[in-house]
């Protein structure tokens, strides 16, 4: 009897032993595996671009609260705030694009404006007191920014590559600001021309001076790009990017208009603010996207086509 039960734990010890041995080579195997990287996440869905509604017959924009309207005509020329970074005194330069985006064609100083800006913070879940603020302006921002694809891709960490140079197509002189030769993709450049042709036929002002929007920046090769970054000592700041939307061949700066001292590309404060009361910057607000073309905020000039993905 005892040489069976000594058999007997031998037995279930040398099994034990065995399993064991399993365990840990499975458990080694596993661990050496390659662990596969998640699949990429999809990029979002590009958001609806607010249409504009037709101007107000009447006193439309007197109606509404009043006292938010007269804190926006306080704060418009005043408010101190850093929307991108970079300390700036009043909102009027952005005011056509939130005029858009809230869908109104009132001035900034109305109650008008006032009612339009609190039904949008309604439903955008904030407090609906129709002031503009810094708070208010970042979240417009983001949706703003948001629809180009570009700034997708760069919320996910991700530069595309740019285009064979072969595969671009190029602009005519005429079509180059002062006849710089601009190279884009031949999509963006055809939906240039629609949208060029289309601003001089809508609006003889545009009309008026041949530079409105000529391009001064199309195509630019990424190391060009990275010598200029480094050159000005400004890489990844508000102006200069070490991965530019302009090196998709998708991205053009178009002659908005300028003011006296500066140029057309010029970020100065008193320069955007010139441009952004001017018919060009306007009309592109009102219309650049029924041609694909989206801006980038800050830059009054710079626009985006997303007929094609970067």
């Amino acid at each position: 009897m005892k040489n069976k039960s000594s058999r007997a734990l031998r037995f279930l010890g040398s099994f034990g032993a065995i399993v064991m041995a399993v365990v840990l080579i499975a458990l080694r195997v596993t661990s050496c595996a390659p662990v596969r990287a998640p699949a990429p996440r999809p990029l979002p869905a590009p958001l609806a671009v607010p249409r504009p509604t037709p101007k107000p017959a009447g006193d439309a924009c007197a109606e509404g609260p009043a006292a938010a309207a007269t804190g926006n005509r306080l704060s418009l020329p005043a408010l101190v705030w850093a929307p991108f970074a970079r300390p700036e005194t009043g909102w009027e330069t952005y005011a056509p694009l939130i005029a858009r985006e809230i869908a109104t064609p009132c001035a900034p100083d109305t109650p008008g404006f006032a009612a339009a800006l609190a039904a949008w913070q309604a439903r955008q879940g904030l407090p609906a007191d129709g002031l503009m603020s810094e708070a208010v302006f970042i979240r417009l921002k983001g949706l703003v920014q948001m629809r180009r694809p570009f700034v997708q891709l760069s919320a996910r960490r991700v530069c595309p590559d740019a285009p064979a140079e072969s595969a671009l197509a190029l602009a005519t002189p005429l079509e180059g600001y002062a006849g710089k030769a601009i190279q884009l993709r031949p999509g963006a450049l055809a939906a240039y021309r629609r949208l060029a042709a289309a601003a001089r036929a809508e609006d003889p002002r545009i009309a008026e001076d041949p530079r409105n929007l000529t391009i001064f920046s199309g195509y630019r090769s990424p190391e060009a790009d990275a010598a200029r970054c480094a050159q000005e000592g400004n890489c990844n700041g508000v102006v200069r990017a070490t991965c530019s939307p302009h090196r998709t061949g998708l991205a053009v700066d178009l002659y908005v208009g300028q003011t006296p001292g500066f140029g057309p590309d010029s970020s100065a404060d008193a320069n955007r603010l010139a441009m952004s009361r001017g018919a060009t910057y306007r009309w592109l607000v009102g219309n650049g996207d029924r041609f694909g073309f989206l801006p980038y905020p800050f830059e009054p000039w710079h626009w985006e086509w997303t007929g094609e993905a970067p």
